[in-house]
């Protein structure tokens, strides 16, 4: 069960009028108290209790209460122990006594209100300070998983290259340069994610930069890349294996796919296919796959690369001619059981 405390302290959620309640109360039991005093007090107190009834009750309820409940003590102390009981009775000296107490009130009030405002803020502080501990807690474990899941991407990425190599040694230079440009491009991909500034990024903006660094890397300022994505979000892992995939497909387009056009667009759609499933779409609006093209039996280096990155994330290739080429995957979001 909350405790009273907590909740008035403001740390549990209490309705609107539980505040003018506690001030209603707390006025009572001060006037209960000075009555119970009268005997003993000599004359000069009136607001003897009632000066703890606001502290109190700013204290632990807020602003709002705490000058409900001054209000009230201020009337209650003046009728009951100012001047004859048991009436307004306004004077000089009533004045001066009420004028004491209302200037005594407000500074108590004004200092506590200060101090709340001041405690609201630094709890504020410290749970976003948690929370961005947490969050780089979070990071720094993803990017150890990271780095080992890309360090063997790396060794299966060279045995693949060393394949080309012997089988045809004079394109040696050229294989080395293509596994430059995919190991710079994995560098790219980790600063990009991996940056506190872009951590909560939608995956649709977060492609939409991926492309154009892709675009200003090759110079292909004739080619325009759309993507058109909801504000979904994914994990780093996945996020990263998806943004490997879309720079191998996207840099293929490139390469083949608008020689001897003055302009081109390639679009990049993803979808949410519900029962934790997703679909990524990249088209082009080239000239389209070879007729003789053959997913099964094809030995392309980058082919292999987008299957293997595929079956990282669960998920099924599909390539089709539809105005161009289009290479549709249909993938997990979260993790599986497997």
């Amino acid at each position: 069960m909350p405790s009273f405390l907590a909740l008035a302290a403001g740390r549990l959620p209490a309705p609107p009028w539980f505040g003018d309640v506690a001030a209603l109360s707390a006025t009572g039991i001060a006037i209960a108290l000075r009555h119970a005093l009268d005997d003993v007090l000599p004359p000069g107190f009136p607001f003897l209790t009632f000066f703890p009834a606001v502290i109190l009750t700013t204290f632990f309820f807020g602003l709002r209460p705490g000058i409900v409940c001054a209000v009230l003590s201020g009337l209650a102390a003046w009728y009951f122990f100012i001047g004859e009981a048991n009436v307004f009775l306004f004077d000089a000296q009533t004045a001066l006594a009420l004028g004491f107490y209302a200037f005594i009130v407000t500074v108590d009030i004004t200092l506590i209100h200060l101090m709340r405002v001041a405690g609201e803020r630094l709890n504020a502080e410290r749970a976003v300070s948690a929370q961005l501990y947490e969050q780089q807690r979070t990071m720094f474990q993803e990017l150890q998983h990271r780095v080992a899941n890309n360090m063997q991407f790396v060794a299966a990425l060279l045995a693949l290259q060393k394949r080309k190599v012997i089988d045809n040694p004079q394109e040696a230079a050229d294989v080395f340069d293509e596994a430059q440009a995919r190991l710079q491009t994995i560098a790219r991909i980790h600063r990009r994610l991996y940056d506190p500034a872009r951590a909560d990024q939608p995956v649709g903006q977060y492609l939409q930069e991926l492309c154009s660094d892709l675009l200003d890397a090759t110079g292909a300022r004739n080619i325009v890349c759309l993507v058109d994505a909801p504000p979904v979000r994914l994990d780093l892992a996945r996020l990263t294996t998806l943004s490997l995939l879309v720079v191998e497909v996207v840099t293929n387009a490139l390469k083949h796919a608008f020689h001897g056009t003055e302009r081109g667009t390639i679009t990049i759609r993803f979808e949410t296919l519900g029962a934790g499933q997703a679909s990524l779409s990249i088209a082009d609006n080239g000239p389209g796959i070879p007729a003789t093209f053959d997913p099964d039996t094809s030995r392309s280096l980058g082919f292999r690369i987008v299957q293997g990155l595929a079956g990282q994330l669960d998920g099924t290739l599909t390539y089709a001619n539809e105005g161009g080429t289009v290479v549709r995957l249909v993938f997990v979001t979260g993790p599986t059981d497997a």
